[in-house]
């Protein structure tokens, strides 16, 4: 028997289509709502987001966080054969996701949207965690982040609500459990009912995916380098997310 699930919900019950959003370290699942707000407005049914209780999340500690076992803690939004239109993940959120595509039902088609993912960052992963340990440290606040990014005041404040709520212990997991840091080779999981886009953040502002790390030769995959776009693209691009969709 499966946990109760518990998760951010936006939409009618009622409505045709669902949506699955799966958020990144040091996030929070009230960071989507920008994109919720625009799947419902497409008549997307009860778009959920896995949030503060996620295992790589502080309001629930794990013990295990290797990227296969944060996938498998998702395994309750599948029973049943419950399936999802679209499942979009963004950055951590993406690799889980690619680690979902063998979990979905294939009842129906679905379209899977990675954001930013980082697939290959081995070389990188202990500056990437010294990156996190510093951000949850030093938390800005809304109005810095308005200031540095000029997102909107909605989104600053929850990207600071989702990095406060985050602490060392998660970080430290993440990055030690998951070492070499390499997951490209999960794109060759793709089920036939399934289609995936990658979309890259541009390499000058702030990338974490690599547009070389991503094989070619997949069919049902696509790729979309987002000139001018950081690493936040449900921030700073929403529509490219609603145009792969």
């Amino acid at each position: 028997m499966y946990p109760s699930i518990s998760a951010t919900q936006w939409g009618s019950p009622t409505a045709p289509r669902k949506a699955l959003l799966i958020h990144r370290l040091t996030s929070c699942s009230s960071a989507w709502e920008g994109v919720a707000q625009l799947l419902v407005a497409e008549g997307f049914h009860r778009v959920l987001c896995r949030g503060s209780e996620s295992p790589w999340h502080a309001w629930r500690r794990g013990t295990d966080y290797r990227i296969s076992t944060l996938a498998e803690d998702l395994r309750p939004y599948f029973i049943n054969d419950t399936s999802y239109d679209v499942v979009i993940g963004r950055s951590l959120g993406g690799t889980v996701a690619l680690s979902l595509l063998p979990f979905l039902p294939k009842t129906k088609e679905v379209t899977v949207i990675l954001l930013d993912p980082p697939l290959e960052r081995e070389g990188t992963a202990e500056m990437d965690k010294s990156w996190f340990l510093e951000a949850i440290a030093n938390v800005k606040t809304a109005e810095e982040l308005v200031g540095e990014f000029g997102w909107s005041r909605r989104d600053c404040v929850l990207a600071a609500l989702g990095v406060s709520m985050c602490d060392r212990t998660t970080i430290d997991g993440i990055f030690s459990h998951n070492r070499p840091w390499s997951f490209s080779g999960l794109f060759k999981n793709i089920p036939p009912h399934v289609k995936v886009t990658v979309l890259v953040s541009d390499p000058k502002a702030g990338a974490v995916c690599h547009v070389e790390h991503v094989p070619r030769d997949i069919e049902r995959l696509n790729v979309r380098v987002l000139p001018g776009i950081g690493h936040c693209i449900h921030y700073e691009c929403p529509e490219a997310i609603m145009d792969a969709i």
